[in-house]
């Protein structure tokens, strides 16, 4: 009997900026931190069984297939790891940081989201950028891809919806509906619309189609509060993911905490248990048997705790109960 949930062995040593399972995999999984290091990971046997490292900090990674993943770092630069051969090499590079690194499935290509303001796609076999696409809304904060729909999230508040098939112009750009500063975006599985969360403490479940009757089942809610004595502490939303099958959705806040939310339904599915830390990332497997979560502290706090916890990825294998709508 494996355990419904377990800690992953030899974790990043400084805060993890992105988990990802390999594609249509519950057993390989890729972690990337600002330690610098991307580390790939067989959660069957828990063991470790790649390890690069670079000077920068890496701020998103993504597979490209099963063993080559690709990152995007402080450096500007978008790196390519080949898993078997245990070797690494620059694609391209960025003005600015690479924030966001995610594999366009549609075109066979990496996209890449920048606080440079840019979307680059980039042609992995030949190597080079095949596209740039000016998002001048802001830098890229967080971007979610689905077959050909994207969605880009950026520092001005702003979403911009792009078609991988059109690519001259964003198809749409809309205003946050948060009023504060966006730290995720997802795409719904069925990619009828996205969620999105702030550091307030707020997640929105937004629609793409402008028919009236589609847009007024949007909707926004609190989540990862507490109240003490009659003080309200409101905690960032860091992390988001999609179970691909349900169509539920996870969040990780900087209280320690995940939920389990059921969108179409306006409810709560499920609370974890407290984490020692702040969720810095969450992602579930493609058929959402198995969730990755990594525990990171994020300085957050009003002051540092004595001892700051340890970084630390978290194996969750939710129950049907946990995941599916009621």
């Amino acid at each position: 009997m494996r355990p419904p949930e377990f800690k992953l062995n030899n974790p990043p040593e400084d805060l993890i900026s992105a988990v990802k399972f390999g594609p249509k995999s519950n057993q390989f999984m890729a972690a990337s931190s600002w330690d610098g290091t991307l580390r790939f990971y067989d959660v069957s046997s828990n063991q470790m069984r790649q390890k690069f490292l670079q000077d920068a900090p890496i701020l998103d990674c993504a597979f490209m297939d099963i063993v080559h993943v690709v990152s995007g770092s402080l450096d500007n630069q978008l790196r390519l790891f080949d898993v078997n051969t245990q070797t690494d090499s620059i694609v391209g590079a960025h003005e600015e940081p690479i924030r966001c690194v995610e594999h366009a499935e549609y075109v066979n290509g990496i996209l890449t989201g920048s606080w440079d303001r840019n979307v680059k796609l980039w042609d992995m076999r030949e190597k080079r950028c095949v596209g740039t696409y000016e998002q001048n809304n802001g830098k890229v904060y967080s971007m979610s891809v689905i077959d050909e729909k994207i969605v880009v999230a950026t520092s001005d508040r702003k979403v911009l919806i792009w078609d991988l098939r059109k690519m001259d112009s964003y198809i749409m750009k809309r205003e946050s509906s948060l009023k504060y500063q966006t730290r995720c975006i997802r795409l719904f599985p069925n990619k009828e619309g996205y969620v999105m969360s702030s550091i307030e403490g707020r997640v929105a479940v937004e629609y793409l189609d402008h028919d009236p009757e589609v847009q007024r089942r949007k909707f926004a809610f609190k989540c990862h509060r507490n109240r003490e004595q009659n003080i309200e502490q409101i905690f960032p939303v860091n992390a988001l993911s999609f179970h691909n099958v349900y169509q539920t959705f996870a969040t990780g806040g900087s209280d320690g905490i995940v939920n389990i939310w059921d969108g179409f339904n306006k409810k709560r599915l499920c609370q974890f248990h407290e984490y020692d830390t702040s969720i810095s990332t969450l992602n579930f497997s493609s058929d959402g048997s198995a969730l990755a979560i990594g525990c990171s502290y994020l300085d957050q706090l009003p002051e540092t705790p004595a001892t700051v916890p340890h970084p630390a990825i978290y194996i969750r294998y939710p129950t049907d109960q946990e995941t599916k709508q009621k």
